[in-house]
């Protein structure tokens, strides 16, 4: 997939709320501080102007940004959640926000969700994927971070462990790092994958 152009189009607060057009969705998933924004202006090749805010403040991101890309279809930045110094009562108004949207049906036709290659799955994550098992969306694990990593060996326990503890298969899992550009192409092709079985 070749980007040629990305327009921030809108952002909804509430499950209800209109989305910005009836082009098709993909939702970018994760816990806060798994590097979501810094992977989306890498997907979207917005290195020196950055369309997604990158915060050193997990949890920044409250609500859900639309980005229009080729006028073809809405990546979706979903709320990062998990962040401990957010008030419970935030991080549950996030949750229904975030469930709400998947299980429109003017929700995503897939989910890319994001999972810090350092770090084990937390039980959010599991939780997430469960719950995309169970709305039956399409998902694809990225494993963030991989730069991380130095050693190959290490790279490959990482990768096994993630599709054990996730209980995936590791071509279910794309390596990414956001400062090598590692994963970026395989990621943009499996969108462009999705979008063509959704007729989009």
């Amino acid at each position: 997939m070749k980007i040629k152009t990305v327009e921030y189009v809108g952002t909804i607060a509430t499950p209800n709320q209109k989305r910005p057009g009836p082009l098709p969705q993909i939702a970018f998933s994760g816990r806060s501080n798994v590097g979501k924004s810094s992977l989306i202006n890498v997907v979207l090749k917005r290195n020196r102007k950055a369309i997604a805010r990158v915060s050193s403040t997990p949890g920044k991101t409250q609500a859900i940004n639309f980005f229009e890309v080729n006028g073809e279809f809405y990546l979706v930045d979903l709320p990062g959640f998990g962040y401990a110094q957010v008030p419970k009562k935030l991080r549950d108004a996030w949750r229904g926000l975030i469930e709400g949207y998947l299980s429109s049906e003017e929700g995503p036709i897939g989910v890319v969700h994001l999972v810090d290659c350092r770090r084990p799955p937390t039980e959010l994550d599991l939780q997430m994927l469960d719950y995309l098992s169970g709305v039956g969306l399409p998902t694809l694990v990225v494993l963030t971070k991989m730069d991380k990593l130095k050693s190959q060996r290490a790279r490959e326990v990482a990768i096994d462990t993630a599709a054990k503890d996730l209980g995936i298969d590791r071509d279910q899992l794309v390596p990414f790092s956001s400062l090598s550009g590692e994963g970026r192409d395989a990621l943009a092709g499996a969108l462009g994958g999705l979008l063509r079985g959704a007729g989009g």
